[in-house]
């Protein structure tokens, strides 16, 4: 098995569309599974693809994204893992163009678009490529547009970047394995900050988070209603207090490492 996709549900309308175009945008025939965690609930039939590369994981009860994805590495079998929310669009080929670019210590993402997933159309709108790595607000970390970083980078196809959104990351299972181990929930909660824990993990180990801009996806865009819960249905997350714990644990090294390191 070359790719494992993983794609943690929970009653997302949209599963089918995303999971269609997984499929019909792949290159790599029987050589890539979608793992499908359906966090405590079970979808319409008519939502569901049946199909030998899709494989459903049903979880007992509603655990939170961090742990749906922590299930569906433990049950992956290719060789790179995938994560995407179930609500994204891809380009002909995402599987085989980062399977064939990725290296062992590599988090790797791809240029990001704006999906309306009315019509499941890629908006006009200019896509996401670099993003700076900040603390917003001095509550958070996140990512912003960084356009000098597009402009200065423009004639290179694979770049070194600061931070990505979580809706889709793509690496070696083997460096997962090494370096990430498990998403933490405790002090993040089940839903906050997971990319930027991979990535900070990541960086202390000696590898590098690229952005790819010879592929793309496109995640929903933000004026579409929110399908994920925040937290679980039984424990309703405490952003604030992930936000809070992710500075705690990372803030030092990114003002004392990462921040120089960049020059920013």
């Amino acid at each position: 098995m070359k790719v494992s996709v993983i794609i943690p549900s929970w009653k997302n309308p949209y599963l089918k569309q995303h999971t269609r175009s997984l499929l019909d945008n792949s290159k790599l025939g029987d050589q890539i599974e979608l793992i499908i965690i359906l966090d405590g609930y079970w979808p319409e039939e008519k939502q569901m693809v049946i199909d030998p590369r899709v494989k459903y994981i049903h979880l007992g009860k509603n655990v939170g994204m961090r742990e749906a994805i922590n299930t569906g590495v433990r049950a992956a079998k290719g060789e790179f893992i995938m994560r995407t929310d179930e609500h994204c669009s891809f380009a002909p080929g995402y599987d085989e163009t980062m399977a064939n670019s990725c290296r062992p210590n590599w988090i790797m993402t791809a240029k990001r678009y704006f999906l309306d997933p009315t019509d499941w159309s890629v908006m006009d709108i200019d896509p996401v490529i670099n993003e700076k790595l900040v603390i917003q607000g001095g509550k958070k970390f996140a990512g912003q547009r960084w356009k000098s970083r597009d402009e200065k980078t423009k004639n290179r196809k694979i770049v070194n970047t600061m931070a990505m959104q979580g809706s889709m990351w793509f690496m070696p299972r083997a460096w997962w394995k090494k370096v990430i181990v498990n998403l933490q929930t405790e002090g993040y909660g089940p839903l906050i900050q997971d990319s930027h824990e991979m990535v900070f993990k990541t960086w202390k180990a000696g590898g590098e988070l690229v952005v790819h801009k010879g592929t793309w996806f496109a995640h929903k865009h933000r004026s579409f209603s929110r399908t994920h819960n925040n937290g679980t249905d039984d424990n309703p997350a405490n952003c604030e207090d992930g936000f809070a714990y992710a500075l705690k644990v990372w803030k030092d090294y990114y003002i004392d490492e990462i921040k120089p390191l960049w020059k920013i």
